[in-house]
């Protein structure tokens, strides 16, 4: 199984509202991110903006691919970028995976 993490920074003044939307995360997109290889998922937030990702998968290319070509995933997307700073695109596209150089079993 595959770690990854990987961070994107949250608009300041849209911290409330991210926050918000993440509470009732669509059921369709919940079930796409499962059929498509993502397991364990977590988000953290911090104060600042500053977020933290974090997921299991057995193949990160794979799944980002599969997540991609879903319409739930292109809607998700959409409502998304306005929160992010620093993207030239989509949320998904602008995960960049951070090196792992310690992992305690």
């Amino acid at each position: 199984m595959q770690r990854v993490c990987f961070l994107l920074k949250v608009r300041p003044e849209r911290l409330a509202e991210y926050r918000e939307r993440h509470r009732d995360v669509w059921p369709e997109m919940r079930e796409a991110l499962s059929r498509t290889g993502w397991h364990n998922y977590s988000l953290f937030l911090k104060d600042d903006g500053l977020l933290v990702g974090y997921l299991e998968t057995e193949d990160f290319e794979a799944a980002q691919k599969a997540m991609a070509q879903t319409e739930v995933n292109a809607r998700w997307q959409a409502e998304m970028a306005p929160f992010f700073e620093g993207l030239d695109g989509r949320p998904d596209e602008g995960m960049v995976p951070l090196t792992e150089v310690f992992h305690l079993d």
